[in-house]
Protein backbone atom coordinates (compact mmCIF):
# COMPACT_ATOMS: atom_id res chain seq x y z
CA UNK A 1 0.00 0.00 0.00
CA UNK A 2 1.19 3.19 -0.90
CA UNK A 3 0.79 6.31 1.38
CA UNK A 4 0.50 9.91 0.35
CA UNK A 5 1.06 12.84 2.91
CA UNK A 6 -2.44 14.19 4.22
CA UNK A 7 -2.55 17.56 4.72
CA UNK A 8 -4.89 18.10 7.86
CA UNK A 9 -6.37 21.64 6.56
CA UNK A 10 -7.13 20.29 3.25
CA UNK A 11 -8.61 17.37 4.94
CA UNK A 12 -10.75 19.49 7.44
CA UNK A 13 -11.54 21.45 4.36
CA UNK A 14 -13.50 18.29 2.65
CA UNK A 15 -16.33 17.96 4.98
CA UNK A 16 -18.74 19.94 7.12
CA UNK A 17 -20.78 17.61 9.51
CA UNK A 18 -20.01 18.05 12.97
CA UNK A 19 -19.40 15.16 15.26
CA UNK A 20 -18.71 13.20 12.35
CA UNK A 21 -14.97 12.10 12.50
CA UNK A 22 -13.09 11.53 9.27
CA UNK A 23 -10.20 8.77 9.15
CA UNK A 24 -7.07 10.06 7.66
CA UNK A 25 -4.54 7.40 8.47
CA UNK A 26 -3.93 4.23 10.14
CA UNK A 27 -1.04 3.34 12.70
CA UNK A 28 -0.55 -0.30 13.69
CA UNK A 29 -4.47 -1.12 14.85
CA UNK A 30 -5.00 2.49 15.58
CA UNK A 31 -7.28 5.02 13.13
CA UNK A 32 -5.93 8.61 13.28
CA UNK A 33 -9.57 10.66 13.09
CA UNK A 34 -9.99 14.26 12.84
CA UNK A 35 -13.76 16.16 13.51
CA UNK A 36 -15.11 19.31 13.63
CA UNK A 37 -17.25 19.48 16.62
CA UNK A 38 -19.12 22.52 18.35
CA UNK A 39 -21.67 22.19 20.99
CA UNK A 40 -22.08 18.84 23.02
CA UNK A 41 -21.51 15.74 22.35
CA UNK A 42 -23.06 13.03 24.42
CA UNK A 43 -21.95 11.14 28.28
CA UNK A 44 -20.13 8.04 27.21
CA UNK A 45 -17.68 4.73 28.26
CA UNK A 46 -14.91 3.57 25.91
CA UNK A 47 -15.00 0.20 28.49
CA UNK A 48 -11.88 -1.56 26.38
CA UNK A 49 -9.62 1.60 25.36
CA UNK A 50 -8.00 4.97 26.52
CA UNK A 51 -9.25 7.94 23.88
CA UNK A 52 -6.65 10.28 23.05
CA UNK A 53 -7.95 14.23 22.03
CA UNK A 54 -5.34 16.37 20.45
CA UNK A 55 -6.69 20.01 19.39
CA UNK A 56 -5.76 21.27 15.97
CA UNK A 57 -7.90 24.53 16.45
CA UNK A 58 -10.56 26.14 18.86
CA UNK A 59 -10.87 25.06 22.42
CA UNK A 60 -12.41 21.50 23.78
CA UNK A 61 -14.18 21.03 27.13
CA UNK A 62 -14.54 17.33 28.49
CA UNK A 63 -16.48 16.66 31.40
CA UNK A 64 -15.36 13.66 32.99
CA UNK A 65 -17.31 11.47 35.62
CA UNK A 66 -14.71 10.19 37.64
CA UNK A 67 -14.64 8.08 41.22
CA UNK A 68 -13.92 11.62 43.21
CA UNK A 69 -16.30 13.28 41.16
CA UNK A 70 -17.42 15.29 37.99
CA UNK A 71 -14.46 17.94 36.59
CA UNK A 72 -14.06 18.94 33.44
CA UNK A 73 -10.91 19.77 31.71
CA UNK A 74 -10.05 22.58 28.57
CA UNK A 75 -7.58 22.21 26.31
CA UNK A 76 -6.95 24.96 24.14
CA UNK A 77 -5.62 24.72 20.69
CA UNK A 78 -2.67 22.67 20.46
CA UNK A 79 -3.26 20.98 23.83
CA UNK A 80 -3.53 16.99 24.50
CA UNK A 81 -5.73 15.30 26.78
CA UNK A 82 -6.26 11.18 27.16
CA UNK A 83 -9.42 10.00 28.49
CA UNK A 84 -8.35 6.63 30.19
CA UNK A 85 -10.63 3.47 29.47
CA UNK A 86 -13.59 2.83 31.93
CA UNK A 87 -13.99 6.55 32.44
CA UNK A 88 -17.28 8.36 31.50
CA UNK A 89 -17.07 11.59 29.85
CA UNK A 90 -18.58 14.10 27.35
CA UNK A 91 -16.65 16.42 25.37
CA UNK A 92 -18.18 20.13 24.37
CA UNK A 93 -16.57 22.80 22.48
CA UNK A 94 -18.33 26.45 23.21
CA UNK A 95 -17.29 27.29 19.73
CA UNK A 96 -15.98 25.83 16.20
CA UNK A 97 -12.98 23.57 17.02
CA UNK A 98 -11.01 21.21 15.32
CA UNK A 99 -9.65 17.69 16.79
CA UNK A 100 -7.16 14.97 15.78
CA UNK A 101 -8.06 11.69 18.07
CA UNK A 102 -6.54 8.02 18.16
CA UNK A 103 -8.63 5.25 18.83
CA UNK A 104 -8.29 1.55 17.79
CA UNK A 105 -10.01 0.35 13.93
CA UNK A 106 -13.72 0.28 14.97
CA UNK A 107 -14.10 1.72 18.07
CA UNK A 108 -17.51 3.90 17.92
CA UNK A 109 -17.45 7.40 18.46
CA UNK A 110 -19.78 7.03 21.33
CA UNK A 111 -18.17 4.21 23.34
CA UNK A 112 -19.36 0.72 24.64
CA UNK A 113 -21.89 2.68 26.73
CA UNK A 114 -23.88 5.66 26.26
CA UNK A 115 -26.77 7.94 26.74
CA UNK A 116 -28.94 8.46 24.09
CA UNK A 117 -27.41 10.10 20.95
CA UNK A 118 -28.54 12.99 19.72
CA UNK A 119 -29.58 13.98 16.15
CA UNK A 120 -26.52 16.38 15.76
CA UNK A 121 -23.64 13.44 16.47
CA UNK A 122 -22.62 10.69 14.12
CA UNK A 123 -22.20 7.53 16.43
CA UNK A 124 -19.66 5.62 13.45
CA UNK A 125 -16.34 3.81 13.69
CA UNK A 126 -15.47 6.93 11.54
CA UNK A 127 -15.51 7.78 7.23
CA UNK A 128 -13.35 7.42 4.80
CA UNK A 129 -11.86 10.80 3.37
CA UNK A 130 -13.71 11.72 0.23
Amino acid sequence: MTQEPVSLASALASFTEQWSPRIVTSVNDYDVRIAKVEGEHVWHVHDHTDEFFLVLDGELHIALRESGGERTVVLPRGSVFTVPQGTEHKPYAPAPTAILLLEPTGTLTVGDRHDEVPGHVDATTGHALT
